[in-house]
């Protein structure tokens, strides 16, 4: 696809770059790993609240209510501050969301702790992206834009095991004050590497509404909200298949999740020059890639060795993120950062559906493992509605005037 390169560019050498790229994976590091970290500690959380453990959840699903309104809503209020600037206001925001989880006395004030710390996720990512895509030359921008994910990728590897270790042992209110000390660590890296990206002269919050009325933006939207459910329908019970399927032990468990981020690693990294090459290609070749394990995981199921080869290809299925992002790049005109923050928006409804949908297949009583075969269907369903995008595309470039 041609990219429209509307974005600025900035006269920026790799020192510059690397600096920037640094400071951005250091808060994606942070951002999830304090998103995720929560789910291994939870049964903790709710024994220290005096809930329980599914009302303890709903804290969990105020963070994603968070993303998904805090997307939209901040990203057209911070319409006209720079880049730089808007970045250090929404890493300021995480700052205090993780700092009032520490000080939340019960159930409620942690609940909408939570929802402040969600908040700022979305446009965070998708402003990252755009800065990191106007510091390099149009061939580079998908290595660019994954450079801002790798840090939520190791998160996986590293930060989420490290931290739910240390909330086992010391409780998850030190597990959160250590998160805030890293978003404090992160804020500080910003404001000291990332450059100065002006907002656009016109940049208005009408403006950037004005990416809903393109329906190329709305088509991707979907691909990812409805595409990436077919991941998170695998991932949510991927321990509960483990334990009453394979009959793995327990210790499998936290092996099998660093194996997902080291997929997740190596699909962000492989990913990020196949977008250099064709974002679109990109969102099929892992679409594609998605269906096919999906499948294959209710297959292996019962073998151990097969099924921890499966989930950590599944992992790479995080390739679609900056794939996704790069595409809006190309499809949204001057309309930019609404766009790209609704990307992780379309992420979390996929990661609420798609675990709903894994939950009502095993509560119908088709086994545990049949979650594989729900997020095929999710998958497909994700590739067909981008395939339809590329037809439409296609038909109006045809009927556009020479």
């Amino acid at each position: 696809m041609r990219s429209l390169n509307i974005l600025p560019s900035l006269p920026a050498g790799r020192g510059r770059v690397g600096a920037a790229e640094l400071a951005l994976a250091v808060a994606t590091f942070t951002i999830g790993t304090g998103e995720f970290a929560l789910m291994a500690v939870l049964p903790g959380v709710a024994r220290s609240l005096g809930v329980s453990v599914p009302v303890a959840g709903h804290v969990i699903s105020a963070y994603a209510l968070g993303v998904v309104v805090g997307a939209p809503l901040i990203t057209i209020i911070g319409a006209g501050l720079s880049r730089r600037r808007l970045l250090l206001v929404l890493q300021a925001l995480f700052v205090v969301g993780n700092a009032a989880s520490v000080l939340s006395p019960g159930y409620r004030s942690l609940f909408y702790a939570r929802f402040l710390t969600g908040l700022p996720h979305g446009a965070f990512y998708g402003v990252a992206a755009l800065v990191m895509a106007a510091m390099v030359e149009p061939g580079r921008r998908g290595r660019a834009v994954a450079g801002v994910f790798v840090g939520l990728t190791v998160a996986h590897v590293v930060g989420v095991p490290l931290t739910t270790w240390g909330g086992q042992l010391l409780g998850w209110r030190m597990m959160y004050g250590v998160i805030t000390i890293m978003s404090v660590l992160a804020l500080g890296l910003i404001a000291r590497n990332v450059p100065e990206v002006a907002a656009e002269p016109s940049s208005a919050p009408l403006r950037e509404l004005g990416a809903l009325a393109r329906p190329q933006v709305w088509f991707t939207l979907a691909t990812g909200a409805i595409g990436f459910g077919g991941m998170f329908c695998v991932g949510t019970y991927m321990s509960e298949v483990l334990l009453t399927v394979t009959h793995a032990p327990v210790w499998v468990v936290p092996l099998a999740q660093s194996l997902w981020g080291v997929g997740m690693v190596a699909g962000n990294m492989a990913g990020a020059r196949l977008v250099d090459v064709s974002p679109a290609r990109a969102v099929v070749v892992t679409l594609a890639g998605s269906t096919l394990m999906s499948c294959l995981f209710p297959i292996c199921a019962g073998n151990p060795g097969l099924i921890l080869l499966v989930i950590s290809l599944m992992g790479g299925i995080i390739a679609l993120l900056p794939a996704l992002q790069t595409r809006l790049m190309d499809v949204t005109g001057n309309a930019q950062v609404l766009a790209a923050a609704l990307n992780h928006s379309a992420v979390n409804i996929a990661n609420a559906f798609g675990a709903w949908l894994g939950g009502a297949v095993i509560a119908a009583g088709y086994g545990a493992q049949s979650v594989g075969w729900a997020g095929a269907c999710l998958s497909a369903a994700g590739l067909a509605v981008f395939t339809l995008a590329l037809v439409a595309q296609r038909l109006e470039r045809r009927h556009m005037p020479a």
